[in-house]
């Protein structure tokens, strides 16, 4: 049985994991391979600092649906891919259909050290978590058992929503400037919390079943666990959107093409 970060078993009415269960489905259909945030800003950049070469043994955390998965499988990798929530590891096994002798899922918990250790230590030569470090109430286990989970020289490479910018305590608004004696509206980002670490109930896609839950982290408290186990950052990216033609709403991320959304760190072990 795995537990929450207090050392409590963790039980079957777990809200963050209840959310999940719930909203699995709903993302996989509405998500598929991928929708457009995850394909032109996360995606492109994960694969860069990746790196994937041909047979590499790769751990996908909290691997939701699987897209990414396989992905990596038909870019070569070997992937061995994991989340906590059952509903969206059933969804990912569904949908494999190609690739299905280099991709092995399990159902586990991120937060499990024990768990994340029976994988394999030194098994790995590259970790990936797409999207997720803000959706785990803790990651102080995952950040210890990386170091040993990897091979030496050994990379992690992590997306997750711009802690800056993209978070329950930074606001979108619209301003009025003016350019050359002219009025126009400009899009902006308004922080009003960002230094004290929070939970927050949040929709990752518009329209799911249920709010799920956000856990803000400052950037250094969101990278000190993985400092302090070892791996060292050795590349990052901030992506946001270029200036594109569209409907989009005027307080989307397609309008914010100088405030990036999204984060992409890459650490090695030593």
């Amino acid at each position: 049985m795995s537990t929450d970060p207090h050392g409590r078993p963790r039980t079957d009415d777990d809200p963050v994991r209840t959310a999940w269960e719930t909203n699995a489905a709903w993302w996989d259909d509405s998500y598929e391979e991928g929708n457009d945030f995850h394909l032109t800003l996360v995606a492109p950049a994960t694969e860069r600092l990746l790196a994937i070469e041909h047979d590499q043994m790769i751990l996908d955390v909290a691997c939701g649906n699987g897209a990414f998965s396989r992905r990596m499988a038909a870019l070569g990798a070997r992937v061995v891919a994991f989340d906590f929530c059952e509903a969206f590891v059933s969804c990912a096994r569904r949908r494999t259909i190609e690739n299905t002798d280099r991709i092995d899922y399990h159902v586990l918990d991120a937060t499990d050290g024990s768990a994340l250790l029976a994988l394999g230590e030194g098994r790995f030569d590259a970790a990936v978590c797409t999207m997720a470090l803000m959706d785990m109430e803790s990651i102080e286990l995952l950040a210890e058992a990386l170091p040993l989970l990897l091979k030496p020289g050994g990379r992690f490479v992590f997306s997750i929503l711009h802690p800056c910018f993209n978070q329950m305590g930074a606001k979108m608004i619209l301003e009025e400037e003016t350019h050359d004696r002219r009025f126009a509206v400009a899009p902006a980002v308004k922080v009003v919390r960002y230094m004290t670490p929070f939970r927050a109930q949040g929709i990752g896609i518009r329209g799911q079943p249920v709010p799920q839950t956000y856990f803000h982290r400052p950037l250094q408290d969101l990278l000190r666990p993985f400092l302090a186990g070892g791996l060292a950052i050795d590349a990052l990216e901030e992506r946001a959107f270029e200036s594109r033609e569209g409907d989009s709403p005027a307080l989307s991320w397609d309008a914010f093409t100088e405030i990036p959304p999204v984060l992409i760190v890459r650490l090695r072990s030593k």
